[in-house]
């Protein structure tokens, strides 16, 4: 009987040792984990890299209906009229975003804006930011048009991340002294476009 008692006690013992170590172990390892994030993912605030953001040329992955907004878009363009560019914008039902404020004629507000007073300006910018790399977004929760286009893709990555060849792209787009501007504030400030999935356009604007 005795034998027997002994033998639980040091089963007990051996039981509360290995508990007391255990915890010690995870009270060292805690403090690791508090210092970080879960292990694979970013850090809080963290930005995803240029390198680490999807970025797609061309046409090949816009659904049919960007496709065809962007080359209404550029059909004016090709015009060489900033009144060509008032039948894409009138295709939405809800008319693009072009500014903080409200605008009631596009096509004054463009020939305002522009350097040339014709809007000329204005057309050269989309075709350079439409011809530039794109990301995809998601947008709302409409599981079948669930995303929008946006150009250039530098509206949407940290500039401070871009690669040399990246900031020849961006190079094609600003002066050299807005680029340096905007990598050193880490901001896009230049022309952007967005184009829903279901080929709305939603705005155009610095």
């Amino acid at each position: 009987m005795r034998k027997s008692v002994r033998t639980a006690c040091s089963v007990l013992a051996l039981y509360l040792l290995a508990t007391l170590l255990l915890v010690h172990c995870l009270g060292c390892e805690a403090p690791v984990f508090a210092q970080g994030a879960k292990p694979g993912s970013p850090k809080k605030g963290q930005a995803r890299s240029a390198a680490a953001t999807e970025i797609n040329y061309g046409t090949a992955k816009l659904p049919a209906p960007v496709a065809d907004m962007r080359e209404a878009i550029l059909g004016a363009v090709r015009s060489g009229r900033i009144e060509e560019l008032r039948h894409a914008f009138e295709l939405n039902e809800l008319k693009p975003e072009l500014g903080p404020g409200l605008v009631p004629d596009p096509i004054a507000h463009w020939k305002q804006i522009s350097g040339d007073g014709e809007g000329r300006e204005v057309l050269a910018a989309l075709a350079e930011i439409l011809d530039a790399g794109y990301v995809t977004l998601p947008l709302g929760r409409d599981l079948e048009n669930n995303r929008i286009y946006i150009w250039p893709y530098f509206a949407e990555v940290p500039l401070a991340s871009l690669s040399p060849a990246q900031q020849v792209e961006l190079l094609r787009l600003v002066p050299p002294a807005a680029a340096k501007e905007m990598i050193a504030n880490g901001k896009y400030t230049y022309w952007r476009i967005a184009i829903g999935a279901d080929g709305t356009w939603h705005s155009f604007r610095k």
